[in-house]
């Protein structure tokens, strides 16, 4: 397929935003950052794609790939101390992870070519989740400055998130999704790892502390407790459908346990539409929350383990800067 076909089906992107958008990727070189192994190596078979894209629009580009988050993260902070302003991230949503956290703090602008088995930070920010719109959506994008999320967890470890992160069902159901089901679709994906996590589940007891607020924690049994700064996380699951990636806040849910049998009957509505049906849930909007477990626990973000319980999370305002498509 040749760059021209990107912008068949009426797709072909209004002059000036084009032009405006090439000159601001021809301003500086730009570094791609390629996780072969996201969306069960669709990135490596779009990759030819891309670059002659970048090619036929003159656009300076250095093509990098990476095997791991570590590896990503050395090769974008070389990238930007050699003078790189914009850099993409091609893959999934730990792919922009291990990228928005080599680069916070610094002058760049950051940009999303959506490959990866979940791409929820993406669909936020209004980049389609099929690699042939998002590049003809990356063609009259701007820059726009979105919130991420700080985890410290129990170990010291301190990172950043873009989507959603959670403890409970979904830490190990994220295990999974990058194990045993790695090669299925999208939500499906998601949804097979919870599935198979559900069998040997216990639920667990958490404890929930806003410190912005001065009333007691809650102690509850849940069946995962997450934070979220989209709407979705894990491939589409709608957890926070009133989230949004540049309010300030975090939205915490806390979903109580569920028998097979019970989320058996979830399941159509959950593959149909990402929405968990259920009256069993409990939401915050808040800036920061604490939580603790009454065992061993690890937190996800992103898909990614990040460290164990308990943790301290909060929203970083306007984070980054990242290549989003312009109102209208």
């Amino acid at each position: 397929m040749g760059p021209g076909s990107l912008w068949d089906n009426g797709l072909q992107p209004a002059m000036n935003d084009l032009a405006d958008t090439l000159a601001l990727l021809r301003a500086s070189p730009v570094s791609v950052f390629v996780n072969p192994n996201a969306g069960s190596g669709r990135a490596r078979a779009h990759l030819s794609r891309v670059q002659n894209l970048f090619l036929f629009l003159d656009i300076s580009a250095q093509f990098c790939i990476t095997d791991t988050a570590d590896e990503l993260e050395s090769a974008a902070r070389e990238a930007i101390s050699q003078g790189h302003r914009t850099l993409f991230a091609m893959g999934g949503d730990g792919t922009f992870q291990a990228l928005a956290n080599a680069s916070f703090g610094a002058d760049v602008l950051l940009g999303i070519l959506p490959v990866g088995g979940g791409n929820d930070f993406a669909v936020a920010l209004g980049i389609p989740n099929k690699l042939q719109a998002a590049l003809t959506t990356m063609l009259k994008c701007a820059p726009r400055g979105v919130d991420l999320v700080r985890v410290r967890a129990a170990d010291g470890t301190t990172r950043l998130y873009a989507g959603g992160g959670g403890m409970g069902l979904d830490a190990e159901a994220a295990r999974l999704a990058s194990e045993k089901y790695r090669r299925l679709p999208g939500r499906l994906r998601y949804i097979a790892a919870a599935l198979g996590a559900l069998r040997e589940y216990q639920p667990l007891r958490v404890r929930v502390q806003f410190p912005e607020r001065e009333h007691e924690p809650l102690e509850a049994s849940c069946l995962l407790t997450c934070a979220l700064n989209t709407p979705t996380y894990g491939g589409g699951l709608r957890l926070a459908p009133d989230a949004r990636i540049d309010d300030t806040l975090l939205n915490v849910a806390l979903v109580e346990p569920l028998s097979l049998a019970g989320v058996l009957r979830l399941l159509p509505r959950l593959v149909a539409t990402g929405e968990l049906a259920t009256s069993k849930i409990r939401r915050w909007k808040v800036r920061s929350v604490q939580l603790a477990t009454d065992r061993p626990c690890s937190f996800h973000g992103d898909g990614e383990i990040l460290g164990p319980a308990p943790v301290q999370i909060e929203v970083v305002p306007r984070a980054v800067q990242v290549l989003a498509p312009r109102a209208g």
